[in-house]
């Protein structure tokens, strides 16, 4: 499991980035890029179906244990700090599966192609700054205050492990990359430059990330699918995992042989 005790910082534009790996040294390389707000043990309900893999946790600049430093939080930042990580590791290829924030800064390593990637997996996952207007009301009015009133736990286990914690400051730093628009947000019509097999998920009741879009997703990448997780919300792997993991696996064994 990803836990706070086994990993190491790297130094990426003035943060410290925790990372974490687990599973055989042989296995493939599988990035795991977190949510908003959230760390690498998110996933940790998954890593028993993936103990096959090279399983790579990346706490994003900011969250849990990396720092937050003084350069801006931004999707293109989280991308480039994830990419120089691995550089770090010595991974040059692999697989990347992102939720939410995670999946947005994942679909842009897609894009930029310093790692190769051999599969894609987003949930949950925006990707163009009009897909906002499903979600910016909502976005508009996270604060800090707010989230610790409704995810209490979370924010108890980022003061207790991040090495600078402050977590207002967290907040006032994420919340207007999330509502970006310009070249460091969203990748947008760029993801037509992909070219590895990505899927894309999305749970049916999924209030930030409107179906509409997540189709549109899959039908401009060259080789996009899509998974509609039935009675799902944002977190749809974790809202169903029996219907997320065989699709999953599926989908690694199915893009392996094209």
């Amino acid at each position: 499991m990803f836990d706070h005790r086994e990993g190491q910082h790297v130094e990426v534009a003035g943060a410290r980035i925790w990372v974490q790996c687990i599973g055989p040294e042989e296995g493939p390389p599988l990035v795991l890029l977190h949510g908003g707000l959230g760390t690498m043990a998110d996933f940790n309900s998954l890593l028993p179906a993936l103990a096959d893999w090279r399983l790579i946790g990346i706490d994003s600049r900011g969250h849990r244990k990396s720092t937050l430093g003084n350069a801006p939080w931004t999707y293109q930042r989280v991308q480039e700090d994830a990419e120089q990580v691995l550089h770090e590791i010595g991974v040059s290829r692999g697989s990347v599966l992102g939720f939410s924030d995670g999946g947005i800064a994942a679909l842009r390593m897609g894009v930029s192609g310093k790692v190769l990637l051999d599969r894609l997996v987003v949930v949950g996952t925006t990707w163009h700054a009009k897909n906002l207007a499903s979600s910016r009301r909502f976005l508009e009015g996270v604060t800090a205050e707010s989230w610790k009133a409704k995810f209490p736990e979370t924010v108890e286990t980022y003061e207790r492990l991040n090495p600078e914690p402050d977590f207002a400051r967290l907040v006032s730093a994420v919340v207007p990359a999330w509502l970006d628009e310009g070249p460091s947000g969203h990748p947008g019509d760029a993801v037509a430059r992909i070219e590895s097999q990505v899927l894309v998920v999305r749970g049916d009741d999924d209030h930030l990330t409107a179906a509409t879009d997540a189709v549109e997703l899959r039908d401009v990448l060259p080789r996009g699918h899509y998974l509609s997780i039935p009675f799902g919300g944002h977190v749809a792997y974790e809202d169903a995992p029996e219907v997320f993991l065989p699709a999953l696996k599926r989908f690694f064994r199915q893009s392996a042989e094209l």
